[in-house]
């Protein structure tokens, strides 16, 4: 009896390719979406059926999608010069993957990768992006669909995260913000595991995604074990949230010069919200229990930058 097939969208990403060895692991057949060829081994071993296109390509979506018994929606930006690219991916791209997906496909599970962020689309273009693709998607489908809202997400190959493990090896102090924040955390690969899980779960619905602390993790403590993690002890300096600000206002205007900032007003925001922390009834049932807590997921993170040798300087 052949594999279940899975189309998978974002797979040369961070996460998009966790995902895929993940959905590989659990026994499914891939079909993938991309624009460039797959840089990682791993997934080039795996053989999947390759489909060249984007997000915009409507006929490459329909050549994703045709046959497929599940669709894991794992492709968007995280950073862009203008609200209308977040729009245009996160939001609208959702919604025609998941129109074709319903004229195509219409027994085949659907997960959306959204964003925990989704939770306050006030607070920033990515966020309200993340939201309207949510609504998009399960306007799209007519039918349950799993949306999955992940915290930050970290773990080898990261370099959103890289810049903090730099700091925490080469300086004696590192800044932290208010003290009381709580930010909810997961290993990338508790993140894909999870995710590929509900591709073979019947039924639908809003689910957040956490390392097992659903009130998350003192700004205080992720410094402090970043630092533990490469070999040092170091300091905490309080930052002033003016300060913050300004970096963001920075970002904002770089964005205004052709940058593509990832620190924004609108990042800023989202970090000094507050507020990220979980309820129970938010977690899904049936899913593998993380098999990272902080301290350990980080010093798995730090091991596969040395391998990668993306951290110099670095105590071993």
């Amino acid at each position: 009896m052949a594999a279940r097939l899975a189309a998978l969208t974002g797979v040369t990403g961070f996460l998009g390719g966790q995902v895929g060895l993940a959905l590989a692991a659990q026994g499914w057949r891939l079909r993938l979406l991309v624009r460039r060829d797959l840089a990682d081994p791993r997934l080039r071993n795996l053989q999947p059926e390759i489909v060249r296109g984007d997000l915009a390509d409507v006929e490459g979506l329909r050549r994703l999608c045709r046959g497929a018994q599940a669709i894991v929606h794992v492709a968007g930006v995280v950073k862009a010069r203008r609200a209308s690219h977040f729009r245009d991916v996160n939001t609208e791209g959702a919604g025609r993957l998941a129109a074709v997906a319903r004229e195509l496909a219409p027994d085949a599970a659907f997960v959306l990768v959204s964003s925990l962020a989704a939770r306050a689309p006030q607070l920033s273009a990515y966020a309200r992006s993340k939201r309207d693709g949510e609504h998009a998607v399960t306007e799209a489908l007519g039918r349950a669909a799993w949306i999955v809202r992940p915290p930050a997400i970290y773990g080898p190959g990261d370099r959103a995260t890289l810049g903090l493990f730099q700091a925490a090896a080469a300086s004696p102090v590192l800044p932290v913000l208010r003290r009381e924040l709580n930010i909810p955390l997961i290993h990338v690969y508790d993140a894909a595991s999870a995710i590929a899980t509900l591709a073979g779960i019947d039924g639908g619905g809003c689910v957040a995604l956490c390392d097992g602390r659903l009130e998350g993790h003192r700004l205080g403590e992720i410094m402090t074990q970043a630092a533990a993690a490469v070999g040092r002890r170091v300091r905490l300096a309080i930052v002033p949230t003016l300060a913050v600000r300004a970096l963001g206002v920075a970002g904002d205007l770089g964005g205004l010069l052709g940058a593509t900032p990832m620190v924004t007003s609108g990042k800023i925001r989202e970090l000094l919200h507050g507020g990220w922390g979980l309820q129970p009834g938010e977690l899904a049932a049936g899913l593998p229990p993380p098999r990272f807590e902080l301290a350990a997921g980080f010093r798995d993170t730090v091991a596969g930058y040395r391998a990668m040798e993306w951290l110099a300087g670095a105590r071993r």
